[in-house]
């Protein structure tokens, strides 16, 4: 018996030893068929060498941020099958709508020329039915858009559909709770999606206490779907009786709501549309609701509202929405539409600014041929590598005569575009490439006089709480911050 284990002893140290002449064969197959996966993908090539020197430079854990955040294959052509037929299901009523939008789409092109190209494209596209007959509200901060949202879940009468990235489990998330299973029990349709990542706490929550309507968890993440954690639902959208609609950057959390003389002021933008754009918003609902395990749903009168009787024509409202299965990033590219015929001036504001080499070029083209262009950003972000990153791409804009605002009075969080004071975006979209290519974002489109003009003062109050960053300050920031801005930046197209 003795002998017997002593052979076996030497076995394994053979084995062990081959192990440690050979363990590079293996990894070299590995290493081999990932790098080969991303460079088949054809993926933008700055985005690729930055996942090769990953891979590479940070072995193990190389390969680990990969498949965590990199891959997407499989998955994005999943997107794009549920994308496509749900598209066919909605072909029916867009054909029968195209007659009133190009109505309607001449009257607004008579009323804002080229600006109203976006909508066009928005049309073109498929994206988002056009309409004149809305009425639209800004919100700025939670103590704003809270007491309307409230308001208006109390007197709903058939459905309240909520899609949240962020829900906290605190006040205003406990009322809003608390509002949804009274109206459930009352017989309105509830239906509610909370991001896996971003709502832990309340799914936890509802789970556990099995609320009187359906919720679900967004691409939740476990360990065989890990790499679902890089696909994040950050949309904010309320519909309710498919007469009123929410969005904007604000979501459900305390932090949103500003109390007199607070320290950490969090600055944000929402927005509130009545009339047929909400159509829009339940549709970007319905598609959020079939990519879960919820009981399907169908697009029925009761769920969408095309009597325009009750409202005039007024504020013109269209949306540009993208996801992972997107054939295109749209929200980026009705930006870029936007930016590119603009006359007079462009207010962008931001809370994360990683622009994609379009963007950079769009902003620089316009300050060169004479336009106005204002960016705001925070000038303390709650990222310490997406700030610095962002400070990297600065220089250049300031060289061209782009006005750069660091907002000092707390955290800006909203992400707003107005164009010329005719034309506006205020939605989910950030200015970076997780927002334009990763996530599922949204944005309304608003040419509506009263409301740029209302977005237009408040970007100059905010002026007013922000240092204006020159070219000569940013040129002679200390040499450290710099070459920490550079080292972010190397993970940008990661962000």
């Amino acid at each position: 018996m003795e002998e017997l284990f002593s052979q076996i002893e030497i076995d394994w140290s053979h084995v062990w030893q081959l192990l440690l002449n050979w363990y590079w064969l293996p990894l070299f197959v590995l290493y081999f068929g990932v790098i080969s996966t991303i460079l088949i993908e054809n993926r933008n090539p700055t985005k690729t060498i930055s996942w090769v020197m990953v891979i590479v430079f940070l072995p193990f854990v190389g390969l680990i941020l990969y498949y965590l955040f990199g891959q997407k294959f499989r998955k994005v052509k999943r997107f794009q099958r549920i994308n496509r037929e749900q598209n066919r299901k909605l072909l029916v009523a867009w054909e029968e709508s195209l007659s009133r939008m190009d109505e309607q789409l001449e009257i607004i092109h008579q009323r804002i020329g080229m600006l109203s190209r976006v909508f066009d494209y928005l049309k073109n596209e498929k994206l988002a039915f056009f309409s004149l007959n809305n009425r639209v509200e800004l919100f700025i901060n939670g103590e704003e858009k809270f007491p309307v949202l409230l308001k208006r879940l109390r007197e709903a009468k058939k459905s309240i559909h909520m899609e949240y990235y962020i829900f906290e489990f605190d006040h205003i998330g406990k009322q809003v709770l608390a509002i949804l299973e009274e109206k459930a029990k009352e017989g309105v349709k509830v239906r509610l999606i909370l991001d896996s990542i971003g709502s832990p706490q309340v799914i936890k929550y509802l789970r556990k206490n099995k609320p009187s309507y359906p919720f679900e968890a967004f691409l939740p993440v476990t360990f065989t779907s890990l790499a679902n954690s890089n696909y994040r639902n950050h949309r904010k959208i309320v519909v309710i009786d498919c007469q009123y609609g929410f969005v904007g950057g604000i979501n459900i959390s305390d932090r949103y709501i500003n109390q007199p003389n607070q320290a950490n002021y969090w600055r944000d933008t929402a927005m509130a549309v009545e009339g047929i754009a909400v159509n829009n918003l339940q549709i970007q609902f319905w598609n959020s609701w079939n990519q879960t395990e919820g009981e399907p749903f169908s697009l029925t009168e009761e769920y969408l509202n095309f009597n325009v009787a009750h409202i005039p024509e007024r504020a013109a409202v269209s949306f540009a929405s993208s996801d992972p299965g997107s054939l295109g990033p749209f929200n980026m590219e009705a930006i870029l539409l936007a930016i590119n015929d603009a006359k007079e001036r462009i207010q962008l504001c931001t809370p994360y600014f990683i622009p994609s080499e379009q963007l950079s070029t769009a902003l620089e083209i316009a300050a060169s041929s004479g336009i106005k262009v204002e960016l705001m950003l925070p000038a303390v972000s709650d990222s310490y590598i997406v700030q610095h990153a962002t400070f990297s791409f600065l220089k250049p804009l300031l060289q061209r005569g782009i006005h750069v605002y660091l907002y000092n009075k707390g955290f800006i969080h909203a992400k707003t575009v107005c164009i010329d004071g005719k034309l506006a975006f205020v939605g989910t979209v950030n200015l970076d490439i997780r927002s334009f290519y990763i996530n599922y974002e949204i944005t309304s489109v608003v040419s509506d006089e009263q409301y740029c003009k209302r977005l237009e003062q408040q970007f100059e109050m905010d002026k007013s709480a922000s240092d204006l960053v020159t070219l000569f300050s940013w040129a002679h920031r200390k040499k450290w911050k710099k070459g920490v801005d550079s080292l972010c930046r190397l993970l940008a197209p990661l962000l």
